[in-house]
């Protein structure tokens, strides 16, 4: 993989777990290339990237109630990564509690909001839920769609939660005007707030999957030998001009419903594969290949935005490519740090061993093996 002029290497250096999900307390340090951490299902493998991916943008990847995160007998959990920058570490600590909200740190400085830690640590997570990010629904392209752009951009992720905020007041008001139709003379408030807000979430979305749609081509292109052209289209539920006479043509349609009909929060995004929707018409190869193209873009358009390069977190994502896509693969990956976990040591990762740190995952319990 071609790097970026002037970009930069990030790499996790030291990670410390303590009452982390199943995972004995541990601390272990990572080699600032591949990292290998093999064992059978339900040993506690997912759950070590999942605590990585935490660090770098504050959400787990399978829930959103942080108790669950905790060990089972545990009040409490404790997560430390050391991330290398070029000559900076940088220090991630998250803490959480059985009872009340996350504490996160950087530096040792408690951050008042969870926008704050994004670009502490760029990271990039395949696994074989991604793979079905064609054929999942609209919520799942949104939630990938935001997680991106939020690793690269703060600011979107102060109007996303701007807009989420102002959609729930309006919904609010909605109902109470189904009590009181009088309230309806304040409803343009709320509307003339969602509107500024909504139109810089479509113009940062745009941007960005035009770009994604770019690199995505001609990963696409060099992953079939040239013979799937793919194409991403960003399908917004109604477009920056159109927000205001939308919401005033549906607005009695919402009252009935007490919910917002129109908006970024009903956004998709559109995948064709030789101009056919590849969800409806594609094989489940091209699918795949589709998906894989797309986050290997990814990969790309966080290192051109941010001039840093950032970790691949590969969740037992071997398994489920054929040989030559698992080649591609691991042959863009260059010079990034790579944690990938797999029951067992199969021959499409097994030339890479020599070079990697090795890690056994058992019962909870990592152990380093090489």
């Amino acid at each position: 993989m071609l790097k970026t002029p002037g970009s930069e290497a990030m790499y996790i250096q030291k990670v410390s777990l303590t009452g982390y999900r199943n995972l004995k307390d541990t601390t272990l340090m990572l080699n600032n290339g591949i990292n290998i951490f093999y064992g059978a299902n339900a040993q506690g493998k997912t759950n070590f990237l999942e605590s990585l991916y935490l660090c770098a943008s504050g959400r787990s990847l399978r829930t959103r109630n942080d108790s669950q995160l905790i060990e089972f007998e545990a009040t409490e959990s404790h997560i430390q990564v050391l991330v290398q920058k070029s000559k900076n570490i940088d220090r991630i600590d998250i803490h959480l509690k059985k009872e009340g909200k996350k504490g996160i740190a950087v530096n040792g400085i408690p951050l008042k909001k969870l926008g704050e830690l994004f670009g502490t640590c760029h990271a990039v997570i395949f696994s074989p839920e991604d793979l079905n990010l064609i054929k999942e629904g609209p919520v799942a392209r949104r939630r990938f769609m935001d997680m991106e752009i939020c690793q690269m951009n703060m600011v979107y992720y102060y109007h996303l939660q701007k807009y989420y905020r102002i959609l729930k007041q309006r919904n609010n008001l909605l109902k109470e005007i189904q009590k009181k139709p009088s309230l309806k003379e304040t409803l343009f408030l709320w509307d003339e707030q969602l509107i500024d807000t909504a139109k810089r979430i479509i113009g940062v979305r745009s941007d960005f999957l035009d770009k994604l749609n770019k690199i995505s081509s001609k990963k696409q292109n060099e992953l079939t030998g040239g013979k799937d052209a793919l194409e991403i289209i960003y399908k917004p539920n109604c477009t920056e001009n159109q927000l205001q006479q939308k919401l005033k043509k549906n607005q009695q349609r919402d009252i009935l419903l007490g919910t917002t009909q129109v908006g970024p929060h009903k956004d998709d995004i559109l995948f064709l594969v030789n101009g056919k929707d590849v969800k409806q018409y594609g094989s489940q190869g091209q699918q795949r290949t589709t998906a894989l193209a797309t986050k290997l873009a990814e990969i790309v358009l966080i290192e051109q935005e941010t001039g840093q390069r950032p970790i691949l977190l590969l969740d037992d994502v071997l398994s489920e490519l054929d040989k030559n896509r698992q080649n591609f693969l691991l042959e863009s990956i260059g010079q990034l740090q790579m944690i990938l976990t797999c029951t067992g040591i199969e021959d499409s990762i097994r030339e890479y061993v020599k070079e990697a740190y090795l890690f056994c995952v058992e019962n909870g319990t990592i152990r380093k093996i090489i």
